[in-house]
């Protein structure tokens, strides 16, 4: 079997996460859950089925120095720098060449740096059902999660024909992905059954996920030759700029993935959530008997009085005191502090688009 090589998208600006989230250090590179850096447990969750040195990491150049700090494992070689975002088939196909060149015959897993997934072990364990799954060329991977709720923020893997197991992990064909469903859609998803929420996580080989490229989006495949030859020379990282920008921005899910056969799911085993608000991380950390959470890295405490169902989180040691408000959310940082109703925590990008057309960069 191939060697099994791990591949994190870490390159997301994280806005739902302002003011603690910014430009320079992104939800990825920050102790949301209370302990390491997201993208740091990222890693070691892999590990030892997949060590750091077979570990690639891509990032762009505002976090490259925050990413090599958190992990301080992976080769810096192995930390791929993209000179602007342009969606994850270029990501995933930067990352394919990068592989291909020391590794042809590798197994690639693609996951994003800002996941909560627990336990490793049943992590781990879907991996190696993944890898057998996939063995063969020409074969396409994709992970689902059982829905728990009518979920309108994720996509969704509608299932077909069941293909069988893997490490006791069953696995389908893949009919069809589905686009962000609206709540009536998507409680009909769940009444039907054969639905998972889309994780964004994948596993192919890399010849096969070049091949795909090649195929089904030859524009991308031609910058990434032009790229791939220019390494090794003295002017590589010129051409990457020059280059990467003009790369067609597509997310791998439509550019490749609803476009090749053989596409497969596999059931997860583990608790996922992709923490995507301060809401959402509300659900994912300990609460006292009156339903608050502290989330406080560094030291402190939560005082509440006549409060319940409050989240307060600093990554700085801090005392944060609530009197008389339920429901609500405290996030306090050097420059900025946040207070919202827990509901409506998704809605601080407001705030970001404000303070970007009034031209403070600095709090962004």
């Amino acid at each position: 079997m191939s060697s099994l090589h791990a591949v994190i998208m870490a390159g997301g600006s994280g806005t739902r996460f302002w003011p603690e989230s910014r430009v320079h250090r992104p939800k990825q590179l920050l102790p949301i859950t209370g302990g390491a850096s997201m993208l740091a447990e990222t890693v070691a969750r892999l590990d030892p089925l997949v060590p750091a040195e077979r570990v690639w990491i891509v990032t762009n150049a505002r976090q490259v120095e925050g990413v090599i700090a958190a992990c301080p494992g992976v080769p810096r070689e192995q930390i791929l720098v993209e000179p602007c975002a342009r969606n994850t088939a270029p990501c995933v196909g930067l990352a394919a060449e990068a592989l291909h060149a020391v590794d042809p015959d590798a197994t690639m897993a693609v996951l994003p740096a800002d996941h909560v997934i627990r336990p490793a072990e049943e992590f781990q364990r879907s991996l190696q059902a993944g890898m057998q799954a996939c063995a063969d060329e020409g074969s396409f991977l994709t992970y689902g999660i059982p829905p728990q709720w009518p979920a309108t923020g994720y996509g969704y893997i509608q299932a077909g024909q069941s293909l069988g197991e893997k490490e006791d992990l069953e696995y389908f064909q893949v009919d069809r992905f589905r686009e962000k469903p609206d709540l009536e859609t998507a409680t009909a998803f769940l009444a039907q059954g054969g639905f998972y929420w889309n994780a964004g996580i994948f596993m192919w080989r890399v010849s096969t996920i070049r091949q795909a490229i090649a195929t089904h989006m030859p524009d991308l495949a031609s910058g990434l030759q032009t790229i791939r030859d220019s390494w090794g020379g003295e002017n590589a990282e010129g051409v990457l700029e020059e280059v990467y920008p003009t790369l067609p921005s597509v997310p791998v899910d439509i550019g490749i993935m609803e476009k090749v056969d053989g596409v497969r799911v596999m059931t997860t085993p583990y608790h996922w959530s992709d923490v995507g608000s301060w809401k959402a991380l509300y659900e994912e950390v300990d609460k006292d008997e009156h339903g608050n959470a502290a989330v406080l890295p560094q030291g402190g405490m939560l005082l509440a009085e006549e409060a319940e169902r409050v989240l307060a989180y600093s990554s700085k040691e801090q005392v944060i005191a609530v009197l008389g408000l339920d429901d609500i959310v405290v996030v306090r940082t050097d420059d900025a502090i946040l207070v919202a109703p827990r509901e409506r925590a998704e809605e601080v990008k407001r705030f970001v688009n404000r303070l970007g057309d009034m031209g403070r960069d600095d709090l962004l």
